[in-house]
């Protein structure tokens, strides 16, 4: 799932490591979600969510949400 969280985290100047202590995880846990290795579980979503002060899809995107909306722009669903 492609994200925004390493664009996020150098705007505060936060390192991996000050963000993982912040969500009480490591610091490759961190690495592996900003480099797409690893979808987080919904309650740490949330819980980075809230540690930016922002909407889970402000972080994150659904790349299937994407893909339904360009096949509505094209005029509905492929068979």
């Amino acid at each position: 799932m492609k994200n925004h969280l390493k664009a996020m985290r150098a705007e505060r100047k936060w390192s991996q490591v000050d963000l993982a202590e912040r969500l009480n995880v490591s610091r490759q846990t961190i690495n592996a979600i900003e480099n797409e290795r690893y979808d987080p579980s919904l309650p740490l979503a949330f819980q980075i969510a809230r540690t930016f002060g922002l909407a889970i899809e402000s972080i994150f995107e659904d790349p299937e949400a994407e893909s339904d909306s360009q096949t509505a722009v094209r005029g509905g669903k492929q068979p």
